[in-house]
């Protein structure tokens, strides 16, 4: 067994620990023994910080929700041009499922579908995205909730394009995919010409 640590520190292990089990098995096969044993600590110790199983998922997609929407929103505090940003944003979001693709598909995968719960908490992280997004949308006649939808559907694109270039070889780097997806979503945030 590990050395008795600061709650602090033994909660980080465990969240360390817990993720990536939970990244390569899943909600469903992941049993509150094994997070144990990777941490190197009894099953006690492990429910002294987290009542259930369904309790440490929570607090994963928490933290890996505030990584993400942390990453994008320091990549696009310091530019000043809504293009820059929008770049930016990708760069960010590429760049964290590149570095960190366990808690990506944490945070995307299918076991965050199966509880209401788990699926607020990932709602929650696009919703934190999309109305960023959304503030970058400047096409006329648009009411801020059509923009908000819009903000939504280019964070779908930037999830679905990151799962495919996950499960299809990582062609390319993370900053020329988002390259390429911006120049996708900056066409559309412009709107249609006229």
């Amino acid at each position: 067994m590990t050395p008795r640590l600061p709650a602090a520190e033994r909660r980080s292990q465990l969240v360390d620990a817990a993720m990536a089990i939970f990244a390569a098995e899943g909600y469903q096969k992941t049993t509150m023994d094994a997070v144990a044993t990777r941490a190197g600590v009894t099953k006690p110790v492990l429910y002294q910080h987290f009542p259930s199983k369904r309790h440490l998922f929570l607090e994963l997609l928490h933290v890996v929700g505030h990584h993400l929407t942390n990453m994008v929103d320091d990549a696009t505090a310091g530019v000043s041009s809504p293009r820059g940003q929008v770049e930016q944003g990708f760069r960010a979001y590429f760049r964290f499922v590149e570095s960190r693709t366990d808690e990506f598909r944490l945070l995307f995968g299918e076991g965050v579908r199966i509880d209401s719960e788990f699926s607020a908490e990932v709602r929650a992280v696009e919703g934190n995205i999309a109305a960023f997004i959304a503030e970058l949308i400047t096409t006329e006649g648009l009411s801020d909730d059509d923009r908000l939808v819009l903000g939504h559907g280019i964070v779908g694109m930037a999830e679905r394009t990151a799962h495919h270039w996950l499960d299809n070889g990582r062609d390319g780097s993370p900053e020329t995919l988002a390259e390429r997806v911006a120049d996708l979503a900056w066409s559309g945030l412009r709107g249609r010409p006229t």
